[in-house]
């Protein structure tokens, strides 16, 4: 195994001067299908389009779409170009949106319209009313200085916007000699993606990840399940997560091999793309292959030309593997890791035996230095001993945009991230997770960082102090819990709360479970015992009658 120095828009190139007629990116629902080259100059004909508008190197490109055909068509594009992609969790509401496009000095925020129960344009519109008023061309917004352009991601127009089908056009008409000039600058260590995490402290940060960070982790993962140019992986987990933009799609361009699209998971859409494209790998986080085994019409697609694939996101029951194992042919493995570190520090084996892939998150990445340090001294722990798992290597993040301070938080002197996870190593060099420092929660591989939604809460009329935490969840690993503490006087029912957060903050950050309590448990110093209210959650759902699911 080795490390590459190309760039996304060289390993772009590579394959669709390789293999130039093979098909690279398949939507089996809809039968649309791109082979290299075709993709490779759709992707140069978008750069062009994007170039005609003003992004450049440096630019910072948003994307708030799920996994449409053109999400990938605009990456490889910002690529070529040295612009930074900056994925957009498509669960945000326009608060979210909002300071993320003022913190990352967007450029050029690309999305779609009706995404679920949320209208993307009409919050685009809210947040930027000047579109109501500029037609094309620059925008002028005192709020949002950075903003020169929207574009819909689709055909149709919208007042104030471009659309991509028109960037297309445009980019075909156009020469390709500031492309090529553009393209010759980009560097494999250059910022290419930036993707926004809570990560081990505070609000959502901007993490700078490279061409060598990504390009290189997907590269790793797919040789750990033995990927070879005729890999078919079936990828239904969301690009705008690591999951998605790395260890799928990023494992696919380094192996040269096909990348089936599910633009947003349906069980059923999934199984008829195996069973129709003969995918040899499946993605997923736990909840779902539980959604894709129980499906009413699971029997009815043939699972065998599955082989392997990643469980990820959450806690994966033994249970879930087996039956994955059994019914679909796979032998899983899961990944380990955090956004920042691009994302993988390690992950189990396709040859690695069942109980070492279920008990296990596996061992070091290759040109990886996973060590379990003493969260007090900084030493390395004996094997069996419980410390935070740190990682030092080229797959570390660039740092976390515009917060230098941050940035040195979680990156020691001897250059290792502090993952802010309890870990424990075993004898044959495989990790176990044990718990976390931190308090962020992780519901359904979505992280929530509890201060947020605290600060957020805090805004109702009512609330004297709040405290959240995440509540073990069957379903999704962990689920919010809020615990409330009232102004004297005043009444609230937990629909109250439900109604406040409605439409303001993402669904998957509502709290699920909601307590008015008296007090919180504290240490003798005064200090809020945060671990303590996990518990005090379960039982006073065992108390109230509350089935936790």
């Amino acid at each position: 195994m080795q490390l590459f120095d190309r760039t996304l828009g060289q390993w772009l190139e590579h394959w669709a001067e390789e293999t130039p007629d093979k098909e690279y990116i398949v939507y089996s629902d809809r039968n649309l299908r791109f082979t290299w080259k075709q993709f490779n100059e759709r992707v140069d004909n978008m750069a062009n389009g994007l170039i005609s508008i003003g992004v450049g190197k440096g630019s910072h490109v948003g994307i708030w779409a799920a996994n449409v055909p053109d999400w990938l068509t605009m990456l490889y594009a910002c690529a070529k170009i040295g612009a930074v992609y900056v994925t957009v969790n498509t669960n945000y509401k326009q608060s979210e949106l909002e300071y993320l496009c003022e913190n990352s000095d967007m450029h050029t925020l690309c999305i779609v319209n009706g995404e679920k129960d949320s209208d993307f344009v009409q919050m685009t519109y809210n947040m930027l009313p000047e579109l109501r008023t500029y037609e094309r061309g620059h925008l002028k917004s005192e709020r949002f200085p950075m903003m020169k352009n929207v574009v819909y991601v689709g055909q149709e127009k919208h007042r104030g916007m471009y659309n991509t089908s028109e960037l297309l056009v445009l980019g075909e008409n156009m020469d390709h000699a500031r492309l090529n000039e553009l393209k010759s600058q980009v560097k494999c260590h250059d910022v290419v993606n930036m993707q926004y995490t809570s990560g081990t402290t505070g609000f959502p940060k901007g993490v700078m990840l490279s061409h060598h960070n990504i390009a290189n982790n997907g590269y790793l993962t797919g040789e750990h399940m033995k990927f070879t140019q005729d890999d078919k992986l079936c990828c239904c987990v969301p690009l705008f997560h690591c999951f998605g933009v790395v260890l799928a799609s990023m494992n696919v361009l380094t192996h040269g091999c096909t990348q089936v699209m599910v633009e947003r998971f349906d069980p059923l859409v999934v199984l008829a793309s195996i069973h129709k494209e003969r995918c040899t790998a499946l993605y997923g986080v736990p909840t779902m292959f539980i959604a894709e085994l129980n499906h009413p019409m699971f029997d009815m697609f043939d699972m065998s030309s599955l082989r392997t694939g990643i469980m990820a996101g959450s806690l994966c029951p033994i249970e879930l593997m087996r039956q994955v194992q059994e019914r679909m042919f796979m032998r899983i493995t899961s990944v380990y890791g955090l956004t920042e570190t691009s994302p993988g520090m390690t992950q189990t084996r396709i040859e690695d035996s069942f109980e070492v892939r279920c008990n296990t998150v596996g061992s070091d990445y290759e040109f990886t230095d996973v060590k379990v340090l003493n969260p007090e001294t900084n030493e390395e722990c004996a094997v069996g001993e419980q410390g935070e798992m740190c990682c030092r290597g080229y797959n570390v993040m660039i740092g976390y945009y515009k917060n230098p301070q941050a940035t040195a938080e979680v990156i020691d002197a001897n250059g290792y991230l502090h993952s802010g996870d309890l870990g424990v190593k075993d004898e044959e060099g495989n990790y176990r997770i044990t718990g976390r420092i931190k308090d962020m929660i992780i519901r359904g591989g979505e992280n929530i960082y509890p201060r947020e939604i605290e600060e957020f809460l805090y805004k109702l009329e009512g609330v004297k102090d709040v405290q959240v935490a995440g509540i073990p969840s069957p379903k999704y690993g962990e689920a919010v819990g809020a615990f409330i503490i009232l102004k004297e006087g005043y009444q609230m029912q937990e629909s109250d709360v439900r109604d406040f957060c409605r439409n303001q903050i993402a669904r998957y950050k509502i709290p699920k479970y909601i307590f008015f309590i008296d007090e919180f448990p504290m240490t003798g110093s005064g200090k809020i015992q945060k671990f303590k209210l996990k518990d005090l959650g379960v039982e006073l759902c065992k108390q109230q009658g509350v089935e936790i699911i």
